[in-house]
């Protein structure tokens, strides 16, 4: 199948050249093209031919084997040969013989010009591998040191270019050849005669084309190793900066060898290992980029096969003598071939099967295969270099390649982010999982030390468990830090605006904070200001998280001293008021170097804290992000071993007219026995949970009945005796939102309070949408089971 497909390619191939070569020698005439007039017994006869534009000096030429003639003695030379030049005498047939490459020649030619030409110029390339010009009796140029043995001969490439006299009507040109390196001998490239000005023009135009497509080619291999080394580990983009690299000399150090007349000192030797060496890498190096870029539709043991023969042939071209490296070209022309119709082939099927990028590189390989065709031609000697053409197809490959590239990291970062997006998707998932089941022992743990510190415990009994509700809220407190930085990372955090009271909201913290204080021998008080009158609107959950976790904070990080909670009005107008809040300390202080490390998540300024006083890091970020949300700041003032002050601004807009009524609270012990005689249907499936709700509302007067599940509950439901549900949301059979979904869809306005491990505003929406209430979170605390059980009730009686 690939044999067929290799022959069809071949056959479009060459179709396409044909017709692409023709269209562009109609179309495209740039300055400079060359004429044609053929050399005659050693004489071009250009009388007849002004000259006005480049002349290849190409015809039968005087050659004369292994003598250096000079150019006052070729009367009367034996053992002349007329040959077609340019000529390769490597291989030629003399007298029955072959020449071989190694040896020196000369080469004549008599140019008969038009009377009064001026102003002309001679183009000579390079040749192999040294030689001596003269123009007449005069010696104009030469590329290294011509000798009859490889005593005193010095190899050289570098381009040309002689002036000749004005108004000279006869030129003889004595070109001295000798080569004891190469495997080739002789001149393989015309020598064009024009007028000097667009001899000048044609060679600035070769060089000026080389050195933009050389810089095209660095910069381009730069940002991709650039890109490589700083971002993406790509190794398709390694290997392309690599190619692009390697294969920049291929173009300015080969053919026109522009970078021969930059550095005309440089070795002949190091420039001949690099130029061949530079052709076996660049095929390897992008056989290699195509398996990296399409793995899954290149054979990889083909690729294995010619990156073997191209570090072969590169490794003999920097270890062997010039002799054998320079005749590994014709066998790498089969590799070349293979590679000009495999590579579109791959980069077809990758196009069938969809992969990232592949029309742009299915087109560029097509431009590949433009250029290595023109390159090929033209070593061959069938076609001009076609140098503009070239240069076109090059940037046209390597603006696709980088398309291919640019998708391909495009797609890479849009898995990469649909990958984080699934890793968030399931950390959250498997955060909310773990709060539950956290969430559930604790509550059986925090619920069963309340119960016993309420039987009258024995003092020492009130100590442990003192230490065990410690702790146990502190791990609560832990996983609340989490979960709430989880949520605020994933932005979907909701911020509520209603009323709130910032000093209530202050006197609790300090109520609530005042016994950590007390243990540690510290103070803590609040400082109000007396212009604080009016409640304002906001979200005072999150403030009141704010405010206790810089008061817990600072009460933590102070070991004598106090600690001072303070409110105070910055500015007030008839609708807003501006206000500062702050907590300051005489704690331990933090230095300046680190105040801006201690906002970041799971960091303290020194991990000694942490070992000292604990913690998981996450509070300071956790208030810094929910003050941002909230358009405000949280900002420090601390000198290390005095204290710290944390504060923030923000305005609030006042609330119009007087404070409401306070909602009705069951906060003493006269409250105990409120829910007498109400019949409560208790829904969890954890016999923890149970028995600490159920002791919970038996102390409180109420009678409990308890069902496992949802279908129980639906079952045992009695609308005549149950005046409230105890909704648990996760349990086998059914959960608690489809029976709470069954309760509302018979018709049944019943309280439902839901149970949940998560937090509440997890699991508000979908609550509210099936018909509950109102939500309890695990572990609950007596009070607000208790105030909540309450009102629901109370307000079913009122109603």
């Amino acid at each position: 199948m690939l044999f067929s497909v290799l022959v069809k390619a071949m056959k479009i191939r060459w179709f396409v050249y044909l017709l692409f070569f023709n269209l562009s020698g109609l179309v495209i005439k740039p300055a400079g093209a060359t004429n044609y007039v053929a050399a005659v017994h050693g004489v071009l006869d250009l009388r007849n031919h002004p000259v006005t534009s480049k002349i290849e000096l190409r015809g039968y030429w005087q050659f004369y084997w292994n003598r250096l003639v000079s150019p006052n003695d070729t009367a009367g030379i034996k053992n002349r040969l007329l040959v077609e030049f340019p000529f390769k005498w490597n291989g030629f047939n003399r007298k029955g013989q072959e020449l071989p490459p190694y040896g020196y020649a000369t080469y004549l030619l008599t140019i008969l010009l038009p009377r009064g030409s001026k102003d002309l110029s001679i183009a000579m390339p390079d040749v192999y591998c040294a030689y001596r010009l003269y123009v007449n009796d005069k010696e104009c140029a030469s590329n290294g040191q011509v000798s009859t043995s490889r005593t005193g001969f010095v190899p050289h490439w570098e381009y040309k270019a002689v002036d000749l006299p004005a108004n000279i009507d006869t030129i003889r040109l004595t070109l001295q050849v000798a080569n004891f390196v190469h495997s080739k001998g002789g001149v393989s490239k015309p020598i064009f005669i024009g007028p000097r000005e667009v001899i000048a023009l044609a060679r600035y135009r070769a060089a000026a084309i080389d050195l933009l497509l050389t810089g095209c080619l660095i910069m381009g291999g730069l940002f991709f190793l650039g890109l490589y080394l700083l971002g993406s580990r790509d190794k398709a983009i390694l290997l392309f900066a690599l190619f692009s690299l390697v294969y920049s000399y291929r173009i300015i150090g080969t053919d026109n060898y522009v970078l021969h007349s930059l550095l005309p000192n440089i070795s002949w030797y190091v420039t001949a290992r690099i130029e061949y060496a530079s052709l076996f890498l660049g095929i390897g190096l992008f056989g290699l980029y195509t398996l990296y870029l399409y793995p899954l539709d290149i054979n990889k043991r083909i690729v294995a096969v010619v990156n073997s023969i191209c570090a072969l042939f590169a490794l003999a071209s920097l270890v062997l003598p010039p002799r054998f490296f320079t005749q590994l070209v014709n066998p790498f022309l089969v590799v070349m071939l293979f590679c000009l119709v495999y590579i579109p082939y791959v980069y077809s099927q990758a196009w069938r099967n969809q992969r990232p990028g592949s029309v742009y590189a299915l087109w560029s390989a097509l431009a590949l295969m433009s250029v290595f065709g023109i390159s090929l031609f033209h070593y061959w000697g069938l076609i001009p270099p076609l140098q503009i053409v070239s240069f076109l197809a090059y940037l046209t490959f390597f603006f696709l390649q980088s398309l291919v590239l640019a998708h391909r990291v495009s797609f890479v970062l849009k898995k990469a982010k649909a990958d984080a997006e699934q890793g968030l998707k399931a950390k959250s998932e498997f955060l909310s999982t773990m709060s539950h089941e956290i969430r559930t022992p604790l509550n059986s743990v925090i619920g069963m030390s309340h119960l016993l510190l309420k039987n009258n415990p024995r003092p020492d009994q009130v100590e442990q468990l003192d230490v065990m509700l410690f702790s146990a809220n502190n791990l609560l407190s832990i996983v609340n830090d989490v979960l709430d930085y989880n949520k605020i990372e994933a932005g979907k955090i909701t911020l509520e605006y209603i009323e709130m009271d910032l000093a209530a909201i202050a006197r609790n913290v300090v109520g609530g904070l005042q016994t950590n204080a007390h243990d540690k021998g510290i103070g803590l008080r609040l400082d109000l200001d007396k212009n604080l009158r009016h409640k304002v609107m906001g979200d005072p959950t999150r403030i009141s998280q704010v405010v206790t976790n810089l008061v817990h904070n600072a009460i933590k990080f102070t070991p004598s001293g106090g600690v001072v909670l303070g409110i105070e009005v910055k500015e007030e107008t008839e609708t807003s008021v501006t206000l500062m809040v702050f907590v300051k300390d005489t704690g331990i202080g933090i230095p300046d170097a680190k105040q801006k490390l201690i906002f970041e998540r799971f960091t303290q300024a020194d991990s000694s804290i942490s070992r000292s006083f604990g913690g998981t890091g996450l509070g300071l970020a956790i208030s810094k992000k929910i003050l941002e949300l909230q358009d405000s700041s949280l900002q420090l003032i601390s000198q290390e071993g005095v204290g710290s002050i944390f504060y923030f601004i923000k305005t609030f807009v006042k609330v119009a007219g007087e404070p409401q009524p306070a909602e009705l609270k069951a906060n003493t012990e006269d409250a105990d026995k409120l829910l007498n005689g109400i019949h409560i249907l208790l829904v969890d499936d954890n016999a923890m949970n149970v028995l600490v709700a159920q002791t919970y509302l038996k102390r409180w007067g109420a009678i409990t009945q308890v069902a496992v599940n949802g279908q129980e509950a639906l079952d045992l439901l009695d609308t005549s005796k149950h005046r409230l549900v105890l909704m648990d949301l996760q349990m086998p059979v059914m959960d608690g939102y489809e029976a709470t979904k069954r309760i509302r869809a018979n018709g049944i306005d019943i309280p439902v309070i839901a149970l949940t491990a998560n937090l509440p505003k997890d699991v508000e929406e979908d609550a509210i949408k099936v018909g509950f209430d109102d939500i309890v979170m695990k572990p609950f605390l007596p009070d607000e089971l208790r105030g909540k059980v309450l009102y629901h009730v109370f307000k079913r009686r009122q109603g």
